[in-house]
This record gives structure tokens, sequence and C-alpha cells, in this order.
């Protein structure tokens, strides 16, 4: 096993430690838990089979591994997002959501498909450069 597996494997318990951690100075731990459950079920009956079926149907070639990705990502972009988005009314506490939420949702939405068309452009160019002169 190579180091670099083992650091990120040591941070990775080390970050599960901090997360334990916090969950117990949780008031209602029962809704935590509800919602965490609730985003395993929508992640693995709903975002992903959706994400596999769109890749297999509609992207052909290369892109299909980055088009996956990206549709991964704004899949759980929106899981994390849904709270704020199906609650858009103003709160009596302006301090308690004081950003644009669904603007900067479309926003990271949008950087996220930027990124993904860019991907095989990058890789195009990678490959062309490699290639020896005839």
């Amino acid at each position: 096993m190579s180091v670099t597996r083992l650091l990120t494997g040591a941070v990775g318990l080390t970050l599960m430690g901090v997360g334990a951690s916090l969950l117990l100075d949780v008031p209602d731990l029962t809704g935590v838990l509800v919602w965490l459950g609730g985003a395993v079920v929508l992640h693995d009956a709903l975002i992903a089979p959706l994400v596999l079926l769109i890749g297999w149907v509609l992207v052909r070639g290369g892109v299909r591994g980055p088009v996956r990705g990206a549709l991964l990502v704004a899949g759980a972009l929106t899981a994390v997002a849904l709270p704020v988005l199906l609650r858009p009314a103003k709160p009596a506490n302006s301090s308690v959501l004081p950003l644009d939420y669904p603007r900067n949702w479309l926003l990271t939405l949008a950087a996220v498909a930027t990124v993904t068309a860019l991907l095989p452009a990058v890789r195009a160019i990678r490959r062309s450069r490699r290639r020896p002169p005839m």
C-alpha cells in the first residue's frame, strides 16, 4: 500500500472522528440521523442510478467519466442545498440565511458544468502535445 493511500486514510479517519465528536453536542441527534439516513437513501436509490443511466444512454466515448462525475457532484450539491431551496421564504432573523443560496447553488452547478466541458478539451490538447513529430 502506498504512503499517499495511508495518509489519505488517516486523514479520513481523523475527520470522521471530528464529525462523530461534533455529533455528541447536537441536541436533536435523531433529526440529524434521519437526515443522514435520508441522504444515503437519496444517493443510493435515486442519484447514483440516474447518473449511471444518463451516462450510459446519452454519453459516448471518453467523456462518459467526467459527465458521470459532474452529475454525481451536481446531485450531491443539490441534496445538500435542498433544505434551503425548499424554504425560499425570508427567515425572521436575516442573519440566519444571509446569502442568496439558490443563486449560489446555480453558480456552483454552472462551475461544475464548465469544468466538465473543459476537461475533454484539456485532455485532447495534452494528447496532441505528447505525440512525437513525424
